[in-house]
This record gives C-alpha cells, structure tokens and sequence, in this order.
C-alpha cells in the first residue's frame, strides 16, 4: 500500500466498526430480502449507492418492483420517504416547496415557507424524464448542494439525503432525457432486469396471499451517517487505485490508445466516475465483508459507474456492438 491516506494500513478502530457494519448490512439485506425478491443484485447497488453518500438512476420496466425496491430500502434503513411521480406540468415548486402568504388575527399578513416532498431522506423521483427540463434541473441541483433556495431563502435538506431516480426504457414518447451533465450527478446507474423463473414462481407464490412480509428497521440516520463515514475511511490498497485511474483514462477518446475507444466513444467519463467508483468500491467490499475493495468490485461496478457518462456515436450499420461491452473490456483490461 501507499503511503496516501486512503491507502494507509486501517486502525484497528477501523476494523472493529467495519465488523460491526458488516453484521448490521446483512440485517438490512435479509430485511430487504422479505420483500424484494430476487434482486439481489440491483439491492447491493442502491445499498452501496447510499453507503458512498450518493443517488442512484433505476432504469427498467415498468412492475418490476422499483417503487417496493425504495419502500422497503427507506424502512429497513429507517429512515423518511416520499414518492414524487414526474409528469410534464410538474413545477419545481412542486418538489421543493413555495412561500405562501398567511394572514394573522390582527390583520398582519407573512410569507410562509412550505416545504415540498424533496425534504426527506429518501426520496423516490418516478419516471424522472417525464417532467420538463426546468424540474429536472431543479431536483437535481438539490441533489448536488444538498438545500434548496426559495425566495432567496436557502433550507438544508435532512441529512442523509439520497434520490433514488427511475427511468421507462420503453415508452420514450413525451419525455425529455436527462442532459450528460445531469446524469453525472448520479453516483451509479442501476439496471433492473426481468426476475429468472424460480423468482418470479416465489413472487407469483408469496406476494398473492393474504399477508405482506413486515420489514423491520435496523438502522436509523445517524446510525447510517456513521457508516457513511466509516466508508470514506475504508483503505484502498494501490493496485485498486491504479485499476481505476487507468480505466477511466482509457475510456476517454483524447486519453486512450485503445482502437474502439478512439473510434466509436463521443465522449468519456469525468474525474467524476473515477471518485464515483472509487466510493462504490469501498461500499461495495463492505456489503461483502471486507474491509478493501479489490480489483473485482472495480470490474463488476464499471458500468454502473461508467455507462451514463459515456456516450457511442451513431453506428449506421449496427455491428459495433454495445457500450456495456466495451466498458466490460476495458475494465477486464485495466484490472
């Protein structure tokens, strides 16, 4: 390891809170599990969206259990939510809340703030390319400051503040897609595919009958504040740190020796993705029990962490193949 602070050997404070988070995540995990099934994949990248601090975009079709995905997430980490569904005449004020003009006993007249249902802990933003840019530009400045300004009056949003954004890739009609300097704000992009058929038996099985699963919190806010903390502070052994550096760097077309990069990639990931990958790492090694993330969480997080911040020029003919491949191979060579 180096001798750079997020590589230095961990104390042994740092050991036996990373072993204390290890037990309470897989708590949260199997509460979650009561639930949402079959997804474990996509419940380890919103978990490690939320450790690293950050907000995650969900991008699937529609019944496939986003909107439980949250709930259940929300409760079993105990914390508030709210749901915002994003239609074409939502207005910013409608996310983050207006001043209304309130009328005293005596005939005095103040303007009071009321908060809209951005100020919660985590916040569910449905279907997010259906409302205009204007809302969109709105939330997402949020999301990045972490308060909102009304009036010239700024309000600090709770803390922990996370978005968990979703996305139709079917239906495309009528919506405004995300600008790349928007979808950078995500920390991860989460696809959620189609369960396999033992799951969508079990899903079939249990969630018809009479009775739903009841989650249990095992966190709260300060408790996942902590963890928070406790992730920044994780190790990154070298090897790791060189990994990351050089798939961003090959991913970029004015950086890259590599052929198809140079060939097909419009544009590359900011120094963004890297400290995005970097944090999802260390979250991604907690979930699993270790204490460093190692040069398979960079592989399996690439393109989550890379795929909404690249861009593929037009291929006429089709055969270029896909980005997630491209980003997989980079990866796989990095690494």
């Amino acid at each position: 390891m180096s001798e750079a602070g997020i590589a230095n050997a961990p104390t042994q404070d740092i050991v036996k809170e990373a072993d204390a988070a290890v037990q309470l995540l897989a708590q949260v995990r199997a509460e979650i599990g009561k639930v949402v099934f079959g997804q474990e994949r996509v419940v380890e990248l919103v978990l490690a969206t939320i450790l690293a601090g950050g907000h995650a975009l969900l991008i699937g079709a529609p019944g496939l259990a986003k909107t439980k995905l949250v709930e259940t997430t929300a409760r079993a980490l105990g914390l508030d939510w709210g749901r915002v569904q994003f239609t074409p005449d939502l207005m910013p004020s409608d996310i983050l809340g207006s001043e209304i003009l309130d009328e005293s006993g005596g005939g005095g007249r103040a303007f009071r703030f009321v908060k809209g249902p951005i100020f919660t802990s985590l916040l569910m933003a449905d279907e997010i390319n259906r409302a205009s840019p204007r809302t969109q530009s709105a939330l997402l400045q949020a999301m990045q400051e972490r308060h909102v300004t009304v009036a010239g009056a700024s309000y600090d949003l709770p803390k922990p503040f996370h978005v968990l954004a979703t996305q139709n890739p079917i239906e495309q009609e009528g919506t405004y897609p995300l600008p790349e300097a928007q979808l950078d704000r995500f920390l991860l992009k989460v696809d959620v595919d189609y369960p396999d058929a033992e799951t969508e038996r079990r899903i079939l099985v249990e969630t018809t009958g009479m009775g739903d699963a009841v989650v249990r919190p095992v966190l709260d806010a300060e408790k996942l504040i902590a963890l928070q903390s406790l992730v920044r502070r994780m190790p990154v052994p070298e090897t790791v740190l060189e990994a990351i550096l050089r798939l961003i760097r090959s991913a970029r077309p004015e950086q890259t020796d590599h052929p198809q990069v140079k060939k097909r990639v419009d544009w590359g990931p900011s120094p963004r993705a890297g400290q995005a990958l970097m944090l999802a790492a260390r979250s991604r090694a907690l979930l699993r029990g270790r204490l460093a993330p190692s040069l398979d969480d960079i592989e399996a997080l690439a393109e989550p962490a890379l795929g909404h911040r690249m861009a593929l020029a037009y291929d006429p003919t089709g055969q270029g193949g896909t980005l997630s491949a491209l980003i997989q191979e980079l990866a796989a060579k990095a690494a």
